[in-house]
């Protein structure tokens, strides 16, 4: 690693970032970063990507000399860098794309050479560049064009690789640009400027294309953005084609890269959807790329297309939306705006500059707009949206319909000047200084603003015509290299066709079809040629005419051709149509045919073709007709009957071709021959020329069913991803020009004009257009074959010289056509603007439509004729046979003819009425539902509609309150305090619950414990219990002493706590006091400037809303109840009529007996009033609707009867007539018929009355009895009636009586309510600022507790640091007190002693320093200590006399020994007492610290209280100045002037009778309790004076008892002792408690050693047992030892010749032998077991039972040791176990 030194003097190492010494350099190339997937870019907020430096080797330096410069080769170690020379120049001729030409082709490389450019790429972000005030560049295609302004010349620049152009860029100085290219690596080329050579060529730096660059604010470094896949960002050191740092940018696209112009070590890259910074850090490792995302947080997530880095490291960019953001620490600070919230920009900010310390905005709306840096760059949000509203200081519009891109900026002549970018295809030069004089935006350049789509060159001259999507048709010489003229229309252009020679021999027609399906005819002239504007200056080149417009089609025109004789033209469109005109002096359509698909080109046919096809038909006919016959004479000559032609036997099928799911398009073709034709197809289909022939008409078919397939193929070369779009042959059609997808141009050289195989091999090629997007839409040629024009997708359009040297055609000359005659006056033909306008078929259509409907209502009105001609003597032959006599009339039923008629017209009426009720079924239910909602609507929400209820007998009437349903939220706010109520009670209860159970919880356990306690405990002895009961007698006895000390001190000290000090108040008499300032009649007014409001009294939004609820509630309430109570009463009257209506039926029967003279009147039934039952108007029935329906349609006939003729007026009256006239005929029939009726009925009744007999006197007072009683009931009956009546009055008068109260009532609510929602009004206005202020005290009290707890803490500790300091203080007067008391009296080594006592150490107690006893020295130090300090300071000056380290011959060793541990004891103290007031000190700070802390918080929460007050008062101020309604009467009015009552009442206040008496009452109380104090004040003066007496007495009282005492204690003790000191220390307890565990434990000893001997005894019995049973083992062992023996011997006496099988070792006898050899084995290991059991026995100790157990531990119980010991169990020992 170098010094930093050495980087200061290395610039070149320090940009490169390598690491080298001045011995040797490295050369290094560090692989790419492993790109991070875009999830991953995603989820990371801030990714910092970090990549190493990168360096260009030696090999990578490119050694050509240019032809100018030639740099000297010099010859240097391998291993040192090469630095290529500030000289050194590469060649363009070499580096520059050339056309492809086929090897051994003879094709000259010169075919087509480039002669201008009449295009521009606007689409392109940044397509721009000014170099001086003269050129503009910018790129084409393949070239980049520099263009003089003044000369209008071009000069081009071609791309290196032929892959297109990315950017190009400036360098700060203007003397280089740099120009990134496109393709496979491609190269980022430095050219000089002016000479446009190339200077230096950067590679690797991307995949496929560069995007953008810029250079750092020096010009030593450069920055590019790579494209898709990649997107790298590549930092270059450019003048030594070095790669600096690099990174991947993002994982999408990425739109620009930028320095910061302050910092040259930040960059910042922006795109789709993200913003990047990024900064060159140096690291341990190198020179690091580190790049953070912005985040948008709560912003919408927006594309980044313009951005300026601002000085402070602060970045603005623009949003889709038109409005800033200005980022810090990659967050948005704030969004700035206009006022009113409107966007700083109308779409999309494109472009930021900050030029000059003002921040310039660029838009897509065509706006220019300049902001005040100043307020921009320290802006903040102030809402909570984040926005901030800001106005530019100036604006511009450039244009209409301009969309600005880009500008940059240069100076002319001093000036400053800008040039802009428009989107919509022009190049602007504006004047931004915003004075007086600033001039006007000026147009330099026009273009198309996108593709072009349709161009065609004139067949006269040197004109080439244009349209595209932008609107408008334009006309280019390609001669002069100049635009001619340029017409705009409403609709964008999509197909262009110029007339032939055959249809305008002038060749000024152009027929041009656009997107809304609209064909114009347009005419180009020499305007000159006009004798009125021949004279006129500056007229235009050429003059566009609009001859004709007509609409074929719905959609865009796609195809445009004239028929070769010129008299039919064609149209093609994508509606799949193909329209045909006739062509004359105006164009008239022929008809129109329906193809399969949208038509993509048309052409049409040879000259030849039809007839060849009408001739090759009819051959083939006439042959197969031959080949019939002769087949059928060569049967019949056989002798052979002729028999059916037998199917030809089906041949293999071939293998299934693939056919792609969707079919390739057809991109274009034309005819080779009649009927044959070549096609070029794109997608699966591409790289091929298919060869194909239309089908016969025997095989004719559905076109759309067809499977054609083509007779020919050739294959191209290079078109499987580049198919051929258009293809074009000059007029001698020796060469075919075909256009490519790439934007590549073809040029194949024909031998004759058929195509083959051989002839398409060889072929020129050159890149034109954008390889992206620039596919070639049109390919023309002039008509001299001289010249070539394209036209591209990417809005370009190149002219090229065909063969011949530009110099050659300085000669030519394009004429522009003269103008017809009579152009000037012919009027202006009419053009179709409106797109949605019909065509020509929907206009026929619609024309053929409205004549039939004009014939269908002619054949209406004839048969409205005869009907209305019909009815007319149909009601005169009615009105004949009215006026027959009756009994020759005719009946209506006569009139009928056929019954079975008016039937079927009835059945086919109701067929009708289900039919149009199924209709109308939709709409029926559509209705029902609307009206369903207008009743939720308007009364739905309806509790009570308006009901008034009328009197019977007078006027008064009385209403409801029509209410509208109150919301639950009342009543839920209402019900919630009782709600929480019940919830706590509940909570509550169950808190209860579970303390309960817990309590039985832990009373059970510890039952329990105390079970397992007196379990545990063992039995005691009874003088252990007399003991206890001892010592616990003693423990209570000093108890209760202690106790006693301990109550009489803490009575001391409640009594000096109690004690008042000097500023001491009683409580009760500060509470009297307050309560007295409260209530002592000081009525504050709300308006006085020192009014407070009080806390109780302190009203906020929630309360007033809450009060507003329950006001509306209680309002509600009311209401409900007083129209209860009024619907209640109509009911009653509904009641009432109905019993008066059953007592007037009763009345009448009574009546009936009486004679007329004896009957009283009838009284009248009460009747509802509508307005009474109101819910009845919305009840309805068919009869109801059908009256409804009448009355609609009479005034529908009063407004016809005004507008129709009289006749039908007639007809109708008449017919009312007739009806009228016939029902007054069956009145006048029926009329007699009851008259005769009612007669026969009077003379019956008079026949009855004559033959009726008298009654008799019997009869007759039967009768008068009856009458007596009829008379009775019916005064009776009547009476009750009018008793009915009159009672329903009384009540509804006093009910009236009641609502007119609640009325004043409820107004005085309304009055209440209307206050209460203005101060709700203001609370709101004013809640926001009162919550913060509000919040800011709370936050300041907390503070101040906390503050105040911390204080408290501190005082604690520092107490108790000064109560320490204190006791070590006391400890050094005691440690020099026992110092001089060991010296005794008059000893000659006393000062030498006293110096050792006071000597430090010369080890670790050396560091404590003297200053920090002096410096923390406390207030509190006695003066004995400072003395005591002055003598040790004083020894410690005379250590360098005396040597105090050896004792001094005769002095007391023991009492030297003495002095030596005392000075221990006492540096121990010195040392802990200075860290003890270093503590205290520290602590002093901490508490000085905190009440400057707690003081000035103290301070804010007094501002913070004063402003809250303040808002209070202001808010208070507020509510004052609202008009509150409060209704007086005059005997309330005591405010009178000059004894009458003022008209003012502006100074008067209004007061309750309460208040106002207790004011009044208050005067008198204030008078008394004055009296009251001034007694109690004397006599509280006497008593303290009495207090002081009585206290003097106390301390002679007090000191005469402590004489007392302390001459007793001298006499008892010999001196003062402290008794309660004493009395505490008389018991020890702990000694006594001590002796009693003593005596516990050796009685549990004694209990334990009683169970061990009970152990031994039993465990000596088992030892017994088991010995004996060892005992007999042994014996057995001795028996079997005994056996083996003797089988041995029997083993050694057989004998060996037992037989020749029983010879050698048997394997049974081997596994025998085996087997007891193991037995024996054990046998002896149990033997040896045994015998040491049987010597542990032996012995009988405590370690008896342990080292059995260990002995069987380690033996594991001796258990069997084979599988043939557990065969035979019983043969075995038994196992011994402890």
């Amino acid at each position: 690693m170098s010094s930093p030194n050495e980087k200061e003097g290395a610039d070149e190492k320090a940009a490169e970032g390598t690491q080298a010494d001045h011995s040797s350099a490295q050369e290094s190339k560090s692989s790419l970063p492993k790109e991070s997937p875009a999830g991953e870019e995603e989820e990371e907020d801030v990714e910092h990507v970090e990549t190493d430096t990168e360096s260009i080797g030696a090999d990578d330096l490119e050694e050509q000399d240019n032809t100018e410069v030639s740099p000297k080769e010099e010859k240097t170690p391998e291993r040192k860098e090469k630095k290529i020379s500030e000289t050194f120049f590469y060649s363009y001729e070499d580096i520059c794309s050339r056309p492809f030409v086929t090897e051994d082709s003879g094709i000259p490389i010169n075919l087509l050479t480039l002669k201008y450019s009449f295009g521009y790429d606007c689409i392109r972000s940044v397509n721009l560049m000014v170099m001086d005030s003269q050129s503009l560049l910018y790129v084409a295609g393949n070239q980049v064009v520099i263009l003089d302004l003044k000369t209008k010349s071009q000069s081009y620049l071609r791309s290196s690789s032929g892959g297109g152009i990315g950017f190009i860029a400036a360098h700060p100085t203007k003397q280089y640009f740099a120009v990134g290219e496109k393709g496979e690596k491609p190269n980022l080329i430095i050219y000089d400027y002016p000479s446009l050579r190339p200077y230096r060529i950067l590679r690797d730096g991307t995949k496929k294309g560069y995007v953008f660059g810029d250079f750092n604010h020096t010009g030593t470094l450069l920055a590019s953005i790579g494209s898709s896949p990649d997107y790298m960002l590549t930092i270059w050191d450019w003048k030594q084609e070095k790669i600096v740092l690099r990174s991947k940018a993002f994982s999408q696209d990425v739109y620009r890269v930028t320095f910061s112009p302050d910092n040259e070590e930040q960059l910042t890259t922006a795109g789709v959807g993200h913003i990047r910074f990024w900064k060159m850090a140096h690291t341990f490792t190198g020179l690091k790329l580190q790049g953070a995302l912005g985040r948008f947080g709560t912003t919408a997530v927006t594309d980044i297309i313009g951005y300026v880095e601002l000085p402070d490291g602060k970045v603005i960019s623009g949003a889709e939306w038109g409005n800033l953001l200005l980022w810090e620490g990659g967050l948005i600070k704030v969004e700035l705006c206009r006022a009113g919230h409107k966007p700083c920009h109308n779409g999309p900010v494109s472009q930021i500059v900050l030029d000059e310390g003002e921040l310039i905005t660029v838009g897509k709306d065509g706006f220019i707009r300049v902001w005040n840096f100043e307020a921009v760059d320290p802006a903040d949000s102030v809402d909570e949206k984040g926005l901030l509203e800001i106005e530019p200081m100036n604006e511009l519009r450039v244009g209409k319909n301009v969309s600005l891109s880009f500008m940059c900026k240069i100076h002319d002549c001093g000036q400053p000047f800008w040039y802009a970018q428009d989107a919509n295809g022009k190049i602007w030069k504006l004047d931004l200084t915003f004075s007086n004089i600033t001039r006007d935006p000026e147009c330099l350049c026009t273009f198309h603003s996108r593709r072009i789509e349709a161009m065609s060159v004139s067949p006269m001259t040197y004109l080439v015509a244009t349209t595209a999507l932008d609107r408008s048709v334009r006309i280019y010489d390609f001669i002069s290299n100049s635009q001619q003229s340029e017409i705009k229309f409403k609709q964008g252009g999509t197909a262009l066709s110029w007339a032939p020679h055959v249809v305008n021999p002038k060749g000024s027609l152009i027929a041009v079809g656009f997107e809304d399906g609209v064909v114009r005819i347009i005419e180009v002239y020499d305007p000159k040629g006009l004798p009125t504007l021949a004279e006129q200056p500056n007229i235009r080149n050429a003059g566009i005419n609009l001859k004709q417009a007509f609409k074929p089609h719905t959609t865009a025109v796609t195809a445009l051709a004239y028929e070769r004789n010129g008299d039919v033209f064609a149209t093609g469109s994508k509606d799949k149509t193909v329209f045909f005109f006739a062509v004359e002096d105006e164009y008239k359509p022929i008809g129109f045919i329906h193809v399969p698909g949208a038509v993509q080109a048309l052409q049409w046919s040879p000259p030849s073709h039809l007839e060849e096809e009408i001739a090759l038909r009819e051959r083939k006919k006439q042959e197969k007709e031959k080949a019939k016959l002769e087949r059928i004479r060569q049967l019949q000559e056989m002798g052979k009957e002729v028999e059916e032609e037998e199917p030809e036997e089906e041949e293999e099928p071939l293998p299934s071709i693939y056919i792609p799911e969707e079919p390739s398009p057809i991109l274009c073709g034309f005819y080779s021959a009649p009927g044959k034709f070549w096609l070029s197809l794109g997608g699966y289909d591409s790289g091929f020329l298919y060869h194909c022939a239309f089908s016969s008409n025997e095989h004719q078919e559905d076109p759309e069913n067809r499977q054609d397939e083509p007779f020919e193929v050739i294959p191209i070369e290079d078109t499987d991803d580049n198919p051929i779009h258009q293809i074009s042959f000059c007029t001698s059609r020796l060469l075919m020009f075909c256009g490519m997808q790439n934007g590549a141009l073809r040029v194949y050289p024909l031998q004759d004009k058929d195509l083959s195989a051989n002839t398409l091999k060889a072929y020129w090629s050159f890149s034109v257009h954008d390889n992206d997007y620039g596919q070639i839409r049109g390919i023309c040629c002039s008509y001299d074959d001289r010249f070539l024009i394209t036209c591209g997708g990417d809005g370009n359009i190149f002219t090229f010289n065909i063969l011949s040297p530009e110099d050659v055609h300085e000669e030519l000359k394009a004429q522009i056509p003269p103008p017809r005659m009579g152009l000037l006056k012919e009027k202006a033909a009419e053009d179709i603007e409106d797109p949605s306008a019909c065509n020509i078929e929907e206009v026929k259509q619609k024309k053929e439509y409205e004549r039939i409907m004009k014939e269908a209502e002619d054949k209406k009105s004839k048969k409205r004729e005869e009907l209305i001609a019909l009815r007319q003597e149909f009601l005169f032959l009615l009105q004949k046979n009215q006026e027959l006599p009756k009994h020759m009339q005719l009946q209506r039923e006569q009139y009928e003819i056929d019954r079975r008629v008016f039937e079927e017209l009835n059945r086919q009426t109701a067929q009708r009425i289900q039919l149009v009720e199924k209709e109308l079924a939709w709409e029926h239910e559509k209705h029902l539902i609307g009206l369903q909602k207008l009743q939720n609507w308007f009364r739905g929400s309806l509790e009570f509609d308006t009901v008034v209820v009328r009197a019977i007998q007078s006027h008064h009437q009385i209403s409801t309150y029509r209410l509208v349903a109150v919301s639950e939220e009342y009543y839920q706010d209402k019900e919630r305090p009782s709600w929480r109520k019940t919830v706590l009670k509940r909570a509550w209860k169950k808190e209860e619950k579970k303390e309960t159970i817990r309590d039985r919880k832990s009373i059970i356990v510890k039952g329990e414990a105390d079970q397992l306690m007196s379990k545990v405990q063992k039995p005691t002895t009874r003088f252990i219990e007399m003991k206890r009961e001892q010592i616990r007698r003693i423990v209570e006895k000093s108890d209760k002493e202690k106790a006693k000390i301990m109550k009489r001190k803490e009575e001391w000290e409640k009594l000096y706590e109690s004690k008042p000090g000097d500023d001491y108040e009683d409580p009760r008499d500060v509470q009297a006091i307050k309560e007295a300032q409260e209530n002592m009649g000081c009525y504050k007014l709300k308006t006085a400037r020192d009014y407070r409001v009080p806390e109780d009294k302190c009203m906020n939004t929630e309360k007033r809303t809450m009060q507003l609820a329950s006001l509306e509630v209680l309002i509600y309430k009311k209401k409900v109840n007083m129209n209860k109570q009024i619907m209640s009463l109509r009911d009653f009257k509904v009641s009432i009529i109905e019993e008066i209506k059953c007592l007037l039926q009763e009345l009448k029967s009574v009546q009936a007996a009486l004679d007329l003279s004896e009957r009283l009147p009838l009284p009248l039934i009460p009747q509802l009033h509508p307005d009474e039952v109101p819910e009845k108007r919305f009840e309805y029935d068919h009869d109801i609707l059908l009256k409804f329906r009448e009355k609609q349609a009479a005034k529908a006939t009063l407004q016809e009867q005004l507008e129709e003729s009289p006749s039908s007026g007639a007809f109708r009256n008449s017919f009312k007539s007739s009806h009228k006239e016939t029902g007054s005929l069956q009145q006048t029939a029926s009329s007699p018929t009851m008259k005769r009726s009612s007669s026969m009925v009077t003379e019956q009744q008079k026949i009855f009355v004559i033959e009726k007999a008298e009654p008799t006197e019997i009869e007759q007072e039967i009768l008068k009895k009856e009458k007596i009683k009829n008379l009775y009931l019916q005064k009776t009956l009547i009476n009750k009636i009018n008793a009915l009546v009159t009672n329903f009055d009384a009540e509804l008068r006093f009910l009236r009586h009641k609502k007119l109260q609640l009325d004043v009532q409820m107004k005085y609510a309304d009055l209440r309510y209307i206050t209460w929602f203005e101060e709700l009004l203001i609370l709101k206005n004013a809640e926001k600022n009162e919550n913060i202020l509000q919040g800011h005290v709370n936050t300041l009290q907390s503070e101040q507790e906390a503050m105040q707890s911390k204080l408290n803490s501190c005082l604690a500790q520092m107490e108790d640091k000064k109560s320490e300091i204190v006791k070590l203080q006391e400890c050094k007067k005691a440690v020099y007190a026992s110092f001089q008391a060991s010296l005794g009296e008059n000893n000659e080594f006393a000062h030498f002693l006293t110096k050792v006592l006071r000597r430090k150490f010369s080890s670790m107690r050396k560091k404590v320093e003297r200053e920090a006893d002096e410096k923390d020295e406390s207030e509190d130090e006695s003066d004995e200590e400072s003395s005591l300090e002055s003598d040790e300071e004083d020894a410690g000056s005379e250590d360098e006399i005396f040597d105090i380290s050896v004792c001094p011959e005769n002095c007391d060793k023991a009492l030297f020994q003495n002095t030596i541990q005392l000075r221990e004891k006492w540096l121990d103290i010195k040392e802990a007492l200075i860290r003890e007031k270093k503590v205290a000190a520290k602590l002093r700070k901490e508490y000085d610290v905190l009440v400057k802390k707690a003081k000035s918080i103290e301070s804010s929460l007094k501002t913070a209280e004063k402003e809250l007050d303040i808002f209070q008062w202001e808010k208070q101020q507020k509510l004052n100045d609202l008009y509150v309604v409060v209704p007086l009467k005059l005997h309330q009015v005591e405010y009178f002037f000059n004894g009458e009552i003022p008209r003012d009442f502006s100074q008067a206040l209004v007061f309750t009778n309460q208040s106002l008496e207790g004011l009044q009452k208050r005067i008198a109380d204030l008078h008394h309790e004055k009296i009251m104090q001034r007694k109690i004040y004397k006599k509280a003066q006497k008593q303290h004076k009495q207090l002081l007496r009585d206290k003097k007495e106390m301390e002679i009282t007090i000191q005469h008892l402590e004489e007392k005492c302390s001459q007793l204690m001298m006499l008892k003790f010999g001196r003062v002792v402290d008794f309660e000191a004493v009395q505490a220390r008389s018991v020890n307890i702990r000694l006594e408690e001590l002796k009693l565990q003593i005596i516990e434990k050796e009685y549990e000893h004694s209990q334990e050693i009683n169970e061990c001997t009970k152990r031994i005894s039993d465990l000596e019995q088992k030892l017994m047992m088991l010995t004996k049973e060892n005992t007999i083992k042994v014996r057995q062992l001795n028996q079997f030892c005994l056996e083996k023996q003797q089988l041995e011997t029997k083993l050694d006496s057989l004998k060996d010749d037992l037989g020749v099988e029983f010879q050698g070792p048997r394997t049974a006898d081997i596994k025998e032998k085996a087997r007891m050899e193991s037995q024996l084995k054990c046998l002896a290991h149990d033997e040896a077991i045994l015998r040491e059991e049987i010597n542990l026995l032996s012995k009988k100790d405590g370690h008896l039972i342990e080292e059995l157990s260990l002995l069987t531990r380690n033996n594991q119980f001796l258990q069997p040791s084979s599988p043939q010991d557990l065969e035979a169990p019983d043969e075995i020992f038994p196992v011994l176990k402890p």
